[in-house]
């Protein structure tokens, strides 16, 4: 057993990943400052054809996190076949940009291009799996020296040699070589074994459970390529991907359970669950509240032409919000489940397991999401604008989310004891709610959009540090709980340190 601790190594993955907003948002004002509608557009393309050919690295990715977890020695196995599937992806990569170049107004060559990330991509999930299954935190180190080095790359690259998209590009694929080389050094007691060509046909065999689970991504992600085929257009795109931007800050508090899969993995108590859950919480609900509020200064500052996409923004944060919930509540379902430390467990056997359970559930969700939305937009996309068609397709994955996440609720209830502390997440809920509508009318009231970006978002982080400060000390005010978290969280690293 490697000793996973849940709260220590959830707190480190949120805290970079809070401090990753601001990177992560420092890159993106570089790149929609000085990219026009059509080049960031085609940005946002290209992440969605990425989960194309990254769809075949779970085959390998998948079972690495879970035997590492369990102390199985697949390290080095893990790595190499990693890279001899990448080759793979390549491939399914050019297929598809080919097809969607051809098929909009995005540029081929461009896409062609981004090509270059695959392989270093593939490399860096793999380190990344092995390092989930034994110190989930360094996840979270390897994304952070990721962050931080894209940044000055992309001032480099995009500001001050104008080399547009594809100097986004490189400077993404620069980014990636200090992140592997942490998650290397961290990864490399679990490289040293020798290759074993068991694991390798274990995978094989097993293939189609990974590769099962991929499918409802490929088609939840495959909204911007339905978008830009049906409109012909890479503009709605633009919009979107920057209303994402703001709209998925809510995204980062899935760090939070970081430490709790592989911990159920390796024999954890369910209890676990149910402390992650109210912290999930805590952290969410301003989030999503942040996403609110500054969706229109948040969206002027990333480039005034897309400001008018605020009323996508909000769409985006309720939904975030539910998926991200259910994906934990899932994530607990796969972690409590055993099906795979039977070496004679059968195809049916697996088949009727909670592995199967989640990809299942994704599965008719996004079937649903992604024909609705092809039927919507092939019937609207002459009588609606371009942004009016982004609108619907923000609340079609709303609406279809809604009741999906309920139905998650009930499911995971019948296979673990769920006993939510509902009184204080209700404190957590009315305060986000005071807080965060005070400061909703008090910036529409107040704030100047300058035009200058160098002059708007000092004023910007001072709103959004005095909004944080505010909630955190209403809840630290009215709640025992956010008390002993904080006191809990003081503990953590003190210990850490005493280590």
């Amino acid at each position: 057993m490697t000793g996973i601790r849940v709260t220590y190594s959830g707190l480190i993955s949120l805290s970079i990943r809070l401090f990753s907003i601001i990177t992560g948002l420092a890159f993106t004002l570089i790149v929609t400052r000085q990219l026009t509608q059509e080049e960031f557009g085609t940005w946002g393309l290209i992440s969605g054809i990425f989960i194309y050919a990254l769809a075949v690295h779970p085959i390998v990715g998948y079972w690495a996190t879970r035997e590492i977890a369990r102390g199985e020695n697949s390290g080095k196995t893990v790595l190499f076949s990693s890279s001899m599937f990448s080759i793979l992806g390549l491939g399914i990569y050019i297929i598809f940009a080919l097809f969607v170049g051809n098929q909009s107004d995005a540029e081929t060559s461009v896409l062609i291009f981004a090509a270059i990330l695959i392989p270093i991509i593939f490399v860096n999930d793999s380190l990344n799996a092995i390092n989930r299954g034994s110190h989930p935190q360094v996840v979270s180190y390897g994304f952070l020296a990721f962050e931080i080095t894209k940044i000055p790359l992309g001032l480099l690259l995009v500001y001050f040699w104008k080399m547009g998209l594809e100097g986004a590009i490189i400077a993404t694929f620069g980014a990636y070589i200090p992140s592997i080389i942490v998650l290397g050094i961290k990864a490399r007691p679990l490289i040293k074994n020798k290759f074993q060509i068991q694991f390798v046909k274990k995978w094989i065999k097993l293939f189609w459970v990974p590769t099962f689970r991929s499918v409802p991504s490929l088609l939840s992600l495959s909204d911007v390529i339905v978008f830009s085929v049906i409109t012909g257009s890479v503009s709605g795109v633009a919009y979107y991907t920057a209303a994402r931007t703001i709209g998925f800050l809510v995204n980062h508090t899935r760090t939070m359970s970081e430490g709790l899969y592989p911990k159920l993995l390796e024999g954890g108590h369910e209890n676990f669950l149910q402390d992650n859950l109210l912290k999930l919480f805590y952290f969410a609900f301003p989030l999503v509240g942040l996403s609110i509020v500054f969706a229109k200064p948040g969206l002027y500052a990333l480039n005034p032409i897309y400001q008018v996409a605020e009323m996508v923004v909000i769409l985006l944060a309720i939904r975030s919000f539910l998926t991200t919930l259910g994906k934990i509540l899932f994530q607990a379902l796969q972690g409590i489940e055993k099906v795979d430390m039977n070496k004679k467990s059968t195809f049916r056997d697996y088949a009727k397991s909670k592995l199967i359970l989640y990809p299942t559930f994704q599965l008719i969700r996004n079937a649903i999401y992604f024909g609705s939305l092809a039927i919507i937009l092939f019937l609207l996309q002459d009588s609606e604008s371009e942004l009016q068609l982004v609108i619907y397709w923000a609340l079609i994955g709303l609406i279809i989310e809604i009741p999906l996440t309920i139905y998650i609720y009930q499911v995971v209830r019948k296979n673990i004891k769920l006993k939510i502390d509902w009184k204080t997440l209700l404190k957590y809920l009315i305060s986000s709610i005071l807080i965060f509508t005070t400061f909703y009318f008090l910036i529409n009231q107040y704030l100047e959009y300058k035009i200058s970006i160098f002059e708007f978002l000092p004023e910007l982080v001072v709103w959004a540090i005095v909004i944080v400060v505010s909630y955190v000390g209403l809840t630290y005010f009215i709640d025992n709980n956010t008390r002993k978290l904080f006191k809990g969280i003081m503990k953590e690293f003190v210990k850490r340190g005493n280590n």
